[in-house]
């Protein structure tokens, strides 16, 4: 019998700036999921919420087509280690989240859930979006770097001439996605 096995996947959206980097992931897997089997779950921080209002509107969240829940929620089947979640993307991810994270704070779904995605071993990405760093933003990506974690910071490519914002954006969503081993069509470097 040949059959896909169903990714599932917990999208964290907290609040650093760059909401449109969860907008366009979660389009895009909608795009994806024609050809993929994908089980999405959304989680927001109550910052991520207030970012998300202030950088593109309300409209984003009523229309995700996936589960929220919510950060306080530790019922959510993935804040358990006998969850079959097998990733987790943190997007966009605040240095305070990171922090929270990397200390083993479990205090929130989010923190809760990476927790236990770095403690079974299995994919955690974080696409941080913040600069400058300071030195406690780097030591604590150190830590979450060798606890397993993947710091994706929001830094486009530009080698393939993106037109606009939206384009730019899209090479951290590719990454993303190449980063989950799943097959996609995109323009690449030589090719």
């Amino acid at each position: 019998m040949n059959f896909k096995q169903i990714k599932n996947i917990v999208i964290g959206i907290t609040g650093a700036s760059g909401i449109i980097y969860a907008k366009l992931l979660i389009e895009y897997f909608q795009f994806l999921n024609v050809n993929n089997n994908f089980n999405i779950s959304v989680v927001f921080s109550k910052t991520g919420k207030d970012v998300t209002q202030h950088e593109i509107g309300n409209d984003f969240i009523k229309n995700i087509p996936y589960k929220i829940y919510n950060n306080n929620d530790f019922n959510a089947p993935f804040a358990s280690g006998s969850s079959v979640t097998d990733t987790m993307i943190i997007i966009p991810c605040s240095m305070g989240t990171l922090g929270r994270i990397a200390h083993g704070t479990s205090e929130s779904l989010i923190c809760r859930t990476a927790d236990v995605i770095l403690k079974e071993k299995k994919k955690l990405i974080l696409v941080t979006r913040e600069t400058p760093l300071n030195l406690i933003h780097i030591k604590n990506m150190e830590i979450l770097t060798l606890a397993g974690g993947i710091i994706l910071p929001a830094s486009p490519s530009f080698y393939l001439n993106p037109q606009n914002i939206t384009e730019a954006c899209h090479t951290i969503i590719y990454k993303i996605i190449d980063l989950l081993n799943v097959k996609q069509d995109i323009p690449r470097w030589g090719k």
